[in-house]
């Protein structure tokens, strides 16, 4: 191991000392907010430490991303509605209809609800993204700023719109576009064994399962086609010069700085332009502030489980807090538990409730023994890098996906929302702590990860200044998202082929026919 270390530290110093130079260079920056705009920051203060100058476009209502920083210059975007509102109603509500339990019905409902949702957040950012680039004076100061590139995360796309206008070399910091999971539109994705989102499947699939992710992938095309796609259409329309679409916007971004690694995600082709960097965000652990610590280490030989159910999560339904609190009092564990809202009536003296608590520090410590989490991708990878396995309760977008991935791999356990009670919380829990093979299975996993000759932040730096030396990477596309669908499965090929071989065939059957007449004549005539 120390002799592997020891290469991959030499290789690192010679890659750094070849690679050249980048001067500080001027960077504008369209994130997305809530939990997405915690990993774009981490990004842009490792690139601020690089010297470069960044400008970060926010929503007037931004709920997570300040006006004034020492890291960023900030454009207000001006938006009447704030999104952190809008998510939060959607998530209570489908909190609700998950506890009513599964059916078509409800499935039917929380799919129409989710991409009504969606297509209104786009919406709303294209009508804002309008109004901006009707301001000549925010968009003269634009222009003259002679930013090297666009940083955005595509979750949300006005920024690939505006690098467009702009015309500047663009970078994304992606899992997620306007239709999914971001793969999808870049690079070959067999539906044959490449899940697709939401259809809570693996690479290994029967029939009826096959069915069923064919069935999804019409959902994200219908997505994108008439829910998310329009907005965006009427954009390119009115303010890029020869129109566009979102689609071919998207595909001809330079670099794909993509928040996942084959560790964590399914085995699928991909593209020269994407840059896997999953778990970036993942830093070696700080000591533990002094109170928190004497609680942690008051635990013994037991240890801490820590929980938290992500940003946008205000409160439980009383009833479930009361059945998980009561749950944790029970075990000889002792819990940390992120928890907003009423106090649950049942907390046991071996819990502490937080509004807010250290996550990375608490899943690297010793004495950390399990993590209760939704299953967001940055809780997700930043357990696989401390190798804390994961009790996960899904409640939207990409959670149960993301859990299904270690699930699948024996390093976590799920509980859906509609069949979480006391009793499978507390046999889940004891399942995870007890069975030794899921903190054993993350642990590998964590080995795995780790065990790069460039860390996922390092080749993340290097590509956006790679991108602003060379002022794009057109070099790194592919042409096939330029050619119709009968060209990219070739069918005119076999179109072709398939006219050469019957055209061959007919003129010997007419070659025979007319050497057999000829024969017949002459024997007539004899």
């Amino acid at each position: 191991m120390t002799k592997q270390c020891g290469i991959a530290c030499l290789l690192y110093l010679c890659v750094i000392s070849l690679a050249p130079s980048c001067d500080g260079g001027n960077i504008l920056v369209f994130p997305v907010d809530g939990s997405h705009w915690i990993n774009m920051k981490v990004l842009m203060e490792e690139l601020h430490s690089h010297g470069h100058k960044l400008t970060v476009i926010r929503a007037s209502t931004s709920w997570y991303i300040p006006e004034q920083s020492p890291l960023y210059t900030s454009v207000n975007l001006q938006m009447e509605e704030a999104l952190e509102d809008f998510f939060g109603v959607f998530l209570a509500e489908q909190i609700k209809a998950q506890r009513e339990g599964a059916s078509a019905i409800t499935f039917l409902k929380h799919t129409k609800d989710f991409l009504k949702m969606i297509s209104r957040a786009h919406m709303i950012w294209c009508e804002a993204l309008g109004s901006l680039l009707e301001d000549d004076k925010v968009v003269e100061s634009l222009l003259e700023a002679k930013y090297d590139l666009m940083l955005t995360d595509p979750a949300i796309a006005p920024g690939v719109v505006l690098a467009k206008y702009l015309k500047l070399p663009l970078v994304l910091n992606v899992r997620w576009v306007t239709s999914g999971d971001g793969q999808f539109m870049l690079a070959p994705s067999p539906l044959s064994y490449i899940p697709v989102p939401g259809s809570g499947l693996t690479d290994k699939m029967d029939f009826l399962q096959r069915v069923k992710n064919v069935f999804f992938y019409g959902i994200t095309l219908f997505q994108q086609h008439y829910l998310t796609g329009p907005s965006y259409d009427a954009l390119c329309e009115k303010y890029i010069e020869g129109g566009c679409d979102i689609v071919s916007l998207l595909q001809d971004a330079d670099i794909w700085l993509f928040r996942s690694d084959f560790v964590f995600d399914f085995p699928r082709p991909t593209m020269p332009n994407v840059i896997y960097m999953g778990g970036f965000q993942c830093k070696q652990t700080q000591p533990l502030p002094a109170e928190l610590e004497n609680f942690v280490q008051s635990a013994g030989e037991h240890g801490v489980i820590i929980m938290t159910l992500g940003t946008l999560v205000d409160a439980l339904p009383s009833e479930v807090a009361d059945e998980m609190a009561s749950v944790f009092a029970k075990l000889p564990q002792k819990v940390i538990w992120r928890h907003k809202g009423a106090r649950p009536s049942t907390v046991g003296n071996n819990t502490l409730i937080v509004d807010w608590m250290p996550q990375k520090d608490l899943l690297g410590h010793p004495q950390t023994k399990a993590f209760v989490a939704h299953g967001g991708t940055n809780g997700v990878q930043e357990a696989i890098y401390h190798g804390v396995p994961v009790l996960g309760i899904p409640l939207f977008f990409d959670q149960f996906d993301n859990l299904l991935r270690l699930e699948a791999r024996g390093a976590g356990k799920i509980i859906r929302l509609s069949d979480l009670n006391e009793h499978s919380f507390e046999q889940g829990l004891k399942e995870l702590l007890q069975q030794e093979h899921y903190r054993d299975n993350m642990q590998r996993l964590s080995h795995l990860h780790r065990d790069q000759p460039l860390s996922p932040m390092d080749q993340a730096v290097f590509w956006v200044e790679y991108v602003m030396r060379h002022k794009g990477a057109p070099h790194l596309r592919t042409q096939a998202y330029k050619m119709p669908w009968y060209s990219y499965y070739c069918v005119d090929v076999l179109l072709f082929l398939l006219t050469a071989v019957i055209g061959t065939m007919l003129c010997v059957v007419a070659l025979f026919r007319l050497l057999c007449c000829r024969n017949r004549t002459k024997i007539k005539q004899q």
